[in-house]
């Protein structure tokens, strides 16, 4: 009982934001689902019409429907960037086998002799087409635009991880700080907009089907003299379809004078991505866009590259590297002069004074497990490491500055290594999964789950300052914004980043509260 009154405390407290996002979720599953519908029918008549091309268009449909969902998207980034754009063709390509398949199924499927009929009383192939074989076909037609409709809701969810928006924002975020019901808010309506969408579908369907037509759910198209009242509901539901449209091309278009600001995947990340983007509208003119939540270094880093994000804020380590591929050095001074100059001539990516705390990473464990080894140190750890189970996140167990690097400096031989990624990790520790995870030194479920942090005694991790990016086309167009990333230059400390998150990933607040509560209470924007 307390858990179902903890989800609707949160629903009725973040409606606003849940609303935003189910319309943004709506309108790329509306977009995406019509241009399949606008591909996959006429495609399903071609290879009607020309045979030789059934097998090979079929086969790679199902290729394609056979990729996973983030590969497909990870291969799209680099070639179209992020945003909309990539999620909408991920949902086309994965829509496109139930929609081809079904229209040439039903097309194939009528009786020869009806259409040896047909051309015995005159009809031309696009009039057979037209009359005979589309309506006989549409109920599995519309079968097949029905499964892809609602399979589109669910995969558009997926859509957070390139700064897409829609409900998956949520589902990500409850991830990454272990809130359940921050989950549950993305999910469950994401789950009733899937019925919604079944529903209008299946209610299309039968307005636009021939009279004692047998429909895909088995119900008889019954005959009725009043057309024009029975064609009014579909055009009502067409008319809101395109209004749906329109609205998400209007949607997905960048204004001018728009400045993106994105950010990383986890809760720190969120709080400064927020903290960039209310300071710039605080001190400019310009229109802000918030492109948050989106995947690891590679997704954010490629879209400030290409121009598809303007700025956000990145680890002077990571950008050594994970960017640059620098040998690890761990003078936190020494870091920040190489990364700079080398950021500006190789990217063209501008990199401003250090917001003044140290993110680096950290390996921690339960305070049980600390006692019952002995841990106070990664050395003591990897002593027993051949008996316990370490669970990174996927991004830290292949960076070199992560476990490939950390392995060789101690003896780590851990029994295996499950990786884990986001907050789930934290979960997998709590359960007794794992014995060890990596964690980020101003996290704050480290404080949260009460874990000791062991002391990295041979000073492997490289310093992580955070340091504002900027896109050099948008300083050369926007100088200004100089002055304001700036204005962030040491207000920082750990200490305080430490508090910031915990108040995200522990007290629930909202990141985009927490970020404009520090800029009030800093002074930096007014009440």
């Amino acid at each position: 009982m307390n858990t179902i009154q903890s989800f609707f405390t949160y629903f009725a407290s973040n409606t606003d934001q849940i609303g935003t996002l189910l319309l943004e979720h709506l309108q790329l599953t509306v977009f995406a689902v019509s241009l399949a519908v606008l591909l996959g029918v006429p495609l399903g008549i071609l290879i009607l019409r020309m045979p030789r091309l059934a097998k090979p268009v079929l086969g790679l449909t199902s290729v394609v429907q056979a990729v996973p969902s983030l590969a497909l998207l990870g291969f799209l980034i680099p070639f179209i960037g992020i945003g909309s754009t990539p999620a909408i063709i991920m949902v086309v390509l994965y829509s496109l086998l139930p929609i081809v398949k079904n229209t040439y199924t039903g097309l194939s499927s009528i009786p020869g002799d009806t259409l040896e009929s047909a051309k015995g009383i005159g009809l031309t192939d696009r009039q057979i087409l037209s009359k005979i074989q589309l309506p006989l076909a549409l109920p599995i037609i519309m079968a097949g635009i029905r499964i892809s409709a609602v399979t589109a809701v669910g995969l558009m969810t997926i859509s957070a991880f390139v700064g897409a928006g829609g409900l998956g924002y949520l589902v990500f975020a409850g991830i990454q700080t272990v809130d359940n019901n921050q989950i549950l808010a993305g999910a469950i309506p994401a789950g009733l907009l899937a019925l919604l969408i079944d529903f209008v579908v299946s209610r299309i369907e039968y307005k636009v089907a021939p009279n004692g037509i047998v429909l895909a759910d088995g119900r008889m198209k019954k005959k009725t003299r009043r057309s024009k009242k029975v064609a009014k509901p579909a055009i009502v539901i067409a008319t809101a379809f395109a209004l749906l449209l329109g609205g998400s091309i209007y949607a997905f278009t960048r204004e001018d004078d728009t400045i993106v600001v994105g950010s990383k995947n986890f809760t720190e990340q969120l709080i400064l991505g927020n903290i960039v983007a209310d300071l710039i509208e605080e001190e400019t003119d310009l229109n802000v866009k918030r492109q948050l939540n989106l995947g690891g270094t590679q997704v954010a880093f490629s879209a400030l590259r290409t121009g598809e994000i303007d700025t956000y804020v990145e680890y002077t380590g990571t950008l050594s590297v994970d960017v640059l591929n620098q040998e690890v050095d761990n003078d936190p001074d020494a870091v920040y002069a190489s990364v700079k100059p080398q950021i500006e001539d190789r990217f063209d990516v501008h990199t401003f004074d250090p917001i003044g705390f140290n993110n680096t990473y950290a390996i921690a464990v339960k305070q049980e497990d600390a006692e019952r080894y002995n841990l106070e140190t990664i050395s003591d750890l990897a002593d027993v490491s051949n008996e316990l189970v370490f669970g990174p996140t996927i991004e830290f167990s292949n960076r070199e500055d992560g476990y490939l690097g950390l392995k060789e400096t101690y003896p780590l031989q851990f029994k295996d290594v499950k990786p884990v990624d986001g907050g789930l990790r934290y979960t997998a520790l709590m359960n007794g999964e794992s014995q060890a995870i990596d964690g980020f030194s101003t996290d704050g479920l480290l404080k949260r789950f009460e874990l000791v942090v062991l002391e990295d005694d041979k000073q492997f991790f490289p310093p992580y300052y955070a340091v504002p990016l900027l896109n050099g086309d948008t300083l050369k167009e926007h100088p200004e914004l100089e002055g304001v990333l700036n204005l962030l230059s040491g207000r920082i400390t750990d200490e305080v980043m430490q508090e910031l998150n915990y108040l995200a990933d522990v007290e629930k607040q909202r990141p985009e509260k927490v970020a404009r509560d520090f800029l009030v209470r800093e002074g930096l924007i007014a009440e």
